[in-house]
């Protein structure tokens, strides 16, 4: 049976005794009925991964003593950071899941032209919070130490007007050019419209800062499918997956 792991938002160090957060606590307690010796694997972003074992647990606390820090290598060498459109419910989620396992560094929420979503303030720090969770718990599934940031949706038009990449690219069906043509970049921008599209102002507006139009194949990928398609072929080619 594989070691439970745990994201633990706090400094750890070998020999700690400490307090688990709450949201560990409840796993550890109430969903896995762990007991005083079970061993557990927490992780709070830095890279480590810390072996430990339970001392105390109760209904509402619990503790455990690291016994062991064990660096690794996981994190891609490429940095991808995806402006993904936000899309409805589970559709969203699914998208942030997977890019998570593929090795995203960053996703910046977008509300774009043909966007169904519209959040308040709000509502929109609500779901920030989520879709961070979403993150987090795929890092725990898939063995990564590394946290990608999700922040706080903005508009389609700020994020390419400030983001920041080696290369810029922008998913177009219509024309693209072959990814073979670029040089290896260290980070990648990409741009995921949303169910409907970018529109042809929206494709205008990313060229004008330096974005290059690609396509992933014949087909047209649904908003949660492209990012997955996506960063599979971005890895292969210049991160850790080939």
């Amino acid at each position: 049976m594989r070691t439970p792991r745990f994201y633990e938002p706090q400094a750890l160090t070998q020999g700690q005794e400490l307090n688990l957060s709450d949201t560990v606590t409840q796993h550890v307690s109430r969903a896995l009925r762990m007991r005083p010796g079970d061993h557990l694997i927490l992780f709070n972003g830095d890279g480590c991964e810390y072996r430990a074992e339970l001392t105390e647990v109760a209904k509402r606390t619990a503790r455990a003593l690291i016994t062991e820090i064990t660096t690794t290598h996981r994190q891609s060498p490429l940095k991808v950071t995806l402006g993904q459109s936000v899309s409805r419910g589970e559709r969203m989620d699914y998208a942030i899941q997977k890019a998570t396992e593929l090795g995203m560094h960053q996703m910046v929420p977008l509300f774009s032209e043909r966007c169904e979503v519209r959040l308040n303030p709000e509502r929109q720090e609500k779901r920030r919070q989520h879709w961070q969770q979403v993150a987090v718990s795929a890092c725990e599934q898939s063995l990564r130490c590394d946290v990608p940031e999700i922040a706080a949706p903005q508009s389609l038009t700020e994020w390419i007007n400030s983001v920041e990449a080696d290369l810029k690219l922008v998913l177009h069906h219509h024309t693209a050019q072959p990814l073979g043509e670029f040089d290896k970049p260290t980070s990648v921008a990409l741009l995921i419209g949303p169910e409907g599209g970018l529109s042809e102002t929206e494709v205008e507006q990313a060229l004008a800062q330096g974005f290059k139009p690609v396509a992933f194949g014949p087909r047209v990928f649904r908003t949660e499918t492209a990012p997955v398609a996506a960063l599979s072929v971005l890895q292969y080619l210049w991160g850790d997956l080939g």
